[in-house]
């Protein structure tokens, strides 16, 4: 019997008799908290498998997945514009996954070799506080040259885009306005720098910002400022710069190192379904579902009524890196 004592204590030590691993995931969720909380909660109920998350904008997660490395704290990113996530894809930080859902996507809105999806998209816009503007003598704002005015000092609220997908977005709007001259967009921010009282790292943090009147405008995505209209701010108004705008196309992903890939997949499966994409209204988040067989809420901004540039995001996101660098050194060194 000896033999075969020993035996079963080598199966017990070995696992052969351990209860089944858990699924579990962790979300870099770039969106709102409300909108992160409630995904993770929706999948988990929806599929069984245990998510939580953690919010970071869009520059704090590329950073954060990238110095993980092989010891990888994240399964899937979920949100934030696309451009970070062309920049992650040339670093090798995302796992390739064609999805089942992906021919429900809107063409040219997601990466040719799949290894993003848009699961959203969001216009960028001028979130002003109607009452603080009346103060310094001006009307809502519609142009990015009146941004420019002095009667904005210490007026404007705006991220900073090594940090904020948001900024970067601003920020490479003015590339494609100056006809893809990177100094001529670096002049106009440097323009804008003293009407700026600081950066700060979310871009959502610019319509809090306008919200409680610490800015007269913030420079925002439109569908965080009608969140903030929601909330019981009826100062505000949304408006769009008559020369152009940007946009964000909100982005997708399995990472490279996840720790339970097979459920990470889920995840995306999931979260480009229809029903997800029809989701974010319960929350406040207005932006535009990238599901065909979604209409977007009459809340969205209509691209139809807007001027927007011919954001190119693989072009942007193989910029970020140098231009960010540029801005952090030029403009906002302190």
């Amino acid at each position: 019997m000896r033999p075969l004592v020993i035996a079963l204590v080598a199966v017990l030590l070995a696992g052969g008799c351990s209860t089944p691993r858990r699924e579990k995931i962790t979300v870099a969720c770039g969106a709102g908290e409300p909108w992160c909380a409630m995904m993770v909660k929706r999948f988990s109920d929806a599929t069984g498998v245990e998510a939580d998350f953690v919010r970071l904008s869009s520059g704090q997660a590329l950073e954060r997945i990238k110095e993980a490395g092989a010891r990888q704290e994240f399964d899937v990113w979920h949100g934030g514009p696309a451009d970070s996530y062309v920049a992650a894809k040339a670093q090798g930080l995302l796992a390739p996954y064609e999805s089942g859902e992906a021919g429900e996507i809107r063409p040219g809105w997601a990466d040719p070799d799949h290894t993003w999806s848009g699961v959203y998209a969001g216009v960028l816009a001028f979130c002003n506080n109607t009452r603080e503007l009346a103060k310094r003598g001006l009307r809502p704002i519609r142009s990015w040259r009146d941004l420019l005015d002095e009667r904005l000092r210490g007026g404007v609220a705006l991220a900073h885009p090594a940090t904020s997908g948001t900024a970067y977005t601003a920020l490479w709007t003015q590339v494609e306005l100056s006809g893809g001259d990177q100094d001529a967009a670096l002049g106009y921010l440097r323009a804008l720098h003293a009407n700026v009282p600081g950066y700060s790292s979310s871009g959502g943090a610019a319509a809090v910002r306008a919200a409680k009147r610490e800015a007269a405008v913030g420079v925002v995505f439109s569908h965080d400022c009608v969140a903030a209209q929601e909330q019981g701010y009826p100062d505000l108004e949304v408006t769009f710069p008559q020369e152009g705008t940007g946009y964000e196309l909100g982005g997708l992903a399995v990472l490279a190192g996840a720790h339970d890939p097979d459920s990470a997949r889920r995840y995306v499966d999931w979260a480009l379904s229809g029903a997800a994409q029809r989701l974010g209204p319960l929350v406040k988040f207005y932006a535009l579902p990238t599901n065909t067989g979604v209409p977007a809420h009459s809340k969205a901004a209509d691209p139809a009524a807007v001027k927007l540039v011919p954001y190119d995001v693989e072009v942007a996101g193989n910029a970020k890196r140098a231009l960010v660098g540029r801005f952090s050194r030029e403009i906002a060194a302190p």
